[in-house]
């Protein structure tokens, strides 16, 4: 139990953790193979071990800090960053990880960690309880970017509509580090349902329009709604009735 305390305090560290710990690799091998061994460690994957609540034998790190010790370049990002900042509708036991160097996505706990190929590194942060993870505007800005392939629009919009307050600084930084046309178009269009809940000026969405090329473009791969000309997009003409028509969808069914 020398170590024990120590460990308990990282809750989720690597093996060259235990080394400097300890002062020794070979001490270090033994410390993870005895105290696996009576309980107190699991092995998430490779090189990446978390101390296990002897009350309940559950892990004591969240999701959270585990998906941003995954790689030295991981984090937490999409709906799993909503869901972290209390703006998701639905927890999930999918977490969503955006890291540099890829990795297989594998299931732990209860949860399947979900690689994500980390495009941009701007809005990517290390807060108190050492969770690397996304703010809230770079979360916004990856949500309206890959909605599709992770959470849904009406989900996004959901998460959306429990976002308190944004710095629309950081919003276009983040959408200047994507520099994507199409993602300004759809920022732009579904950004403007929260001008006023959020405080967005009319230079925000300025500097949108500037950057949305000549191209017309779809909210959706179905291709359904209405041409929108300010944004040269074809989208929902009722964007915030999709949730509201869910819920009544939702309500027959019960």
């Amino acid at each position: 139990m020398k170590y024990y305390k120590r460990l308990a305090e990282k809750q989720c560290f690597t093996r060259e953790e235990v080394v400097a710990l300890t002062g020794n690799y070979n001490t270090a091998g033994s410390v993870l193979k005895n105290y696996q061994k009576k309980g107190y460690v699991r092995q998430v994957r490779r090189n990446l071990y978390v101390m296990i609540n002897l009350a309940d034998r559950q892990p004591v790190a969240s999701k959270f800090l585990i998906a941003g010790r995954i790689t030295p370049t991981a984090y937490v990002s999409h709906h799993s960053a909503f869901e972290y900042y209390g703006c998701a509708n639905q927890v999930s036991s999918q977490v969503e990880v955006s890291s540099e160097t890829p990795f297989v996505s594998f299931s732990f706990a209860g949860n399947t960690f979900t690689y994500i190929a980390s495009r941009i590194q701007d809005g990517v942060i290390t807060n108190w309880w050492d969770i690397r993870i996304t703010d809230i505007e770079r979360a916004v800005v990856d949500g309206i970017n890959d909605f599709e392939k992770v959470m849904g629009l009406e989900e996004l919009l959901r998460c959306l509509l429990r976002v308190v307050s944004v710095r629309e600084g950081k919003l276009l930084g983040c959408l200047a580090a994507y520099g994507k046309q199409a993602l300004y178009q759809k920022a732009g269009y579904i950004l403007r349902h929260f001008k006023g809940k959020w405080n967005l000026s009319d230079d925000f969405f300025s500097e949108c329009a500037a950057r949305i090329g000549k191209s017309t473009r779809y909210l959706t791969k179905n291709h359904e709604g209405n041409y929108d000309a300010k944004w040269q997009l074809v989208a929902p003409a009722d964007l915030m009735g999709i949730t509201s028509k869910m819920d009544c969808e939702n309500a027959e069914l019960r």
